[in-house]
């Protein structure tokens, strides 16, 4: 069975780093992943450069990738402005966040829940006629850092919203990575009978260490599909405790371990963990990295962006 894996390092990775990278160390950090057999990345948001200042200049590298035919990019927008910025740029895959708490919305980009699933499903409903593909991510799905446990039965409401509005994509998200793989199983396990696992993604954080176990649980309820950020890179910089993508290096390895395929060879990403260590000035690299650096150099002689 094929796993999509969806590469979020350039978006939400980056953005949650004190280190603000020009666009050319944007684009050489998109070109590497690309090279290494990603497909599919997210590749920029469309927001307030005064908010998220490491997300300036999105239309620019946007113009740069728009060439590149064979990987499917995608940017994320805040509102219906941000989805214009997009589409001109470019982008034919947008992604929608929705928090599914009152409180996360509210901290996040101040406004209700309502009133968030309402621009959320705005979007994807115009994306539906205009021909853009609008994945829709539902955040916190499994604990807020503000107002804990989330109900099951909340993030199915609201992915019945998301799939009714014109969504392409539900993407579950455990946006703190508190989730353990039994809250996996009784999200999915409410949603997937209703809309099938070909409609959903997942994305954990590994704040706990337990987003491969995670992982695997959302694979045995047929998810197909899921994030990950080269190195572990990033987190959601308006959600406290949030550090910690799950690393790309180790969900490759641990899919294609279980006889998945990803079409990625995890050792081709042992340089772009480097890489990214280089341009953002941060140690990375996930559970399984030291192993792979290690293969790495055996493998190809020693070379030094192996460790």
């Amino acid at each position: 069975m094929y796993v999509r894996v969806n590469e979020v390092g350039p978006r939400d990775g980056l953005q949650s780093q004190g280190k603000t990278l020009t666009v050319d160390a944007r684009a050489q950090l998109v070109k590497a992943l690309v090279d290494a057999g990603i497909r599919y990345l997210e590749a920029g948001s469309f927001v307030s450069s005064k908010a998220v200042p490491q997300m300036a200049g999105t239309d620019e590298l946007f113009g740069r990738l728009s060439d590149i035919n064979h990987v499917r990019y995608a940017a994320l927008v805040p509102n219906m402005r941000g989805y214009e910025l997009a589409t001109a740029s470019g982008a034919r895959v947008v992604n929608v966040v929705l928090s599914v708490t009152d409180t996360m919305n509210r901290k996040n980009i101040r406004l209700s829940l309502d009133e968030t699933a309402d621009v959320c499903a705005a979007i994807a409903e115009r994306g539906r006629r205009e021909g853009i593909e609008v994945q829709a991510y539902l955040a916190v799905a499994f604990e807020c850092p503000f107002e804990g446990r989330v109900d099951p039965e909340v993030v199915a409401t609201f992915a019945h919203r998301m799939n009714d509005a014109g969504a392409s994509k539900l993407i579950i998200a455990d946006t703190i990575g508190a989730a353990n793989p039994t809250q996996v199983r009784q999200v999915l396990d409410l949603i997937v009978p209703e809309l099938g696992a070909e409609r959903l993604s997942c994305h954990f954080h590994d704040t706990r260490g337990m987003a491969l176990a995670n992982i695997t649980a959302a694979v045995d309820r047929g998810v197909a599909e899921f994030d990950a950020s080269i190195g572990g890179l990033g987190g959601c910089p308006f959600s406290p405790g949030a550090t910690g993508n799950v690393a790309t290096e180790d969900v490759v390895l641990l899919l294609n371990s279980m006889g998945l395929d990803t079409g990625i060879d995890p050792l081709d990403l042992v340089p772009l963990v480097r890489l990214a260590e280089e341009l953002t000035c941060v140690t990375l690299g996930g559970k399984s990295f030291r192993w792979l650096a290690q293969e790495y150099n055996r493998t190809h002689g020693g070379d030094r962006h192996g460790g």
